[in-house]
């Protein structure tokens, strides 16, 4: 199997990057927008071609469940669903992060609060960003702007998870799971021996032996100066991961008066919004984080300096609008444009509210 060229989807482009990037297994229950996921991996039948897994659990909670088992044996294994099926993930998420076992989770987001709608949104950033489940854990998110991100990230994503033992989640909103673009799939990446899982992960054969007093693979410690221990080994892992993984892309930025900060597909629409409102002779450049934890805190306060004010573009209320703040520490004006339901704002919309929030005022 070598480099290819296609026209998919961004859930159809997942599924043949899970198998491309070598997954070892998908656990996964069917919800709007994201089935196309599970659906694709069942008809490519990867098992016959790379040995690889694909179950379809009786639920989101099994799903996870049997991630965490799979990660635990040391294996590349994902999950994928949409925002209230994340929340039910969550517990299992948080088992995941303390274990600390690799994993890679895509969510697809969807309206809320509640069942909400199957429309896009970019609802989860509060739910997938700050931890949500419980205890003092941390995952890495890449927000995908393209069906070539969404591609590219599960490589990525595979090899983050694996490089700090932690789970890894794609973020991505609606827009890109259904729309269709070109994308260029890699080559096959080869599956690991037994020889290379026993060594790329020893938790796989020896447990966690002198990480904690029993050799067990688990998040469970009764004893509270071990559970401080491991907790200490979490944030110490965290810090880490600022230091090294912080991804973002600028567009514009040196000479622009003016700032938007976006992520996923509304950081494409931002740009184009960058263009009507540069033919009206207003300069605006562009910030796009791409993890968004963790979250690029620096590059926007940098980005910032001299401009007159930001404009945080979402698809929901407000959520990222609260870490863009904290970047600039209240130093210029920092409003938000978001619409919510489903409907995705125009770049004339994005042009309008950056001049009446922003520029006019």
């Amino acid at each position: 199997m070598t480099e290819e060229v296609r026209l998919m989807k961004g859930n159809e482009a997942i599924a043949h990057a899970a198998i491309r990037y070598g997954c070892d297994g998908y656990f996964g229950y069917p919800i709007t927008p994201q089935s196309e996921v599970l659906e694709t991996l069942e008809e490519e039948m990867p098992w016959e071609t790379t040995g690889m897994t694909v179950l379809q659990a009786e639920s989101e909670l099994a799903a996870i469940n049997m991630v965490y088992g799979g990660a635990a044996t040391g294996k590349a294994v994902m999950t994928s669903s949409s925002s209230p099926g994340i929340s039910l993930m969550c517990e299992g998420i948080s088992y995941i992060a303390g274990a600390s076992l690799p994993a890679l989770i895509l969510n697809v987001m969807r309206g809320g609060p509640g069942l909400g709608t199957i429309q896009p949104s970019q609802a989860d950033y509060f739910q997938c960003c700050k931890g949500g489940g419980h205890g003092d854990y941390r995952m890495i998110v890449l927000a995908p702007g393209s069906v070539q991100e969404m591609v590219d990230f599960v490589g990525l994503g595979f090899d983050l998870a694996f490089k700090y033992t932690n789970p890894v989640m794609i973020l991505a909103d609606g827009i890109v799971g259904q729309m269709m673009e070109k994308v260029v799939l890699p080559e096959q990446r080869p599956r690991r021996t037994e020889e290379e899982i026993r060594l790329q992960c020893p938790w796989a054969c020896n447990g966690r032996k002198g990480l904690r007093k029993h050799n067990v693979v688990t998040s469970l410690e009764l004893e509270p100066s071990v559970m401080e221990e491991v907790n200490n080994r979490l944030q110490a892992r965290y810090r880490e991961i600022e230091e090294n993984e912080i991804r973002y892309e600028e567009i514009g930025t040196d000479d622009a008066d003016y700032l938007i900060v976006a992520f996923g597909t509304i950081a494409r629409i931002s740009d184009k919004a960058r263009e009507l409102a540069a033919e009206q002779g207003i300069k605006v450049g562009i910030l796009r984080p791409i993890t968004l934890w963790p979250f690029p805190y620096e590059a926007i306060e940098k980005a910032a300096k001299g401009k007159k004010g930001i404009l945080v573009v979402e698809l929901n209320a407000g959520q990222m609008i609260e870490d863009v703040r904290l970047a600039v520490h209240d130093s210029l004006p920092v409003e938000h444009f978001g619409r919510l339901g489903g409907i995705i704002p125009s770049p004339d919309e994005v042009v309008r509210a950056l001049k009446e929030k922003i520029v006019n005022k």
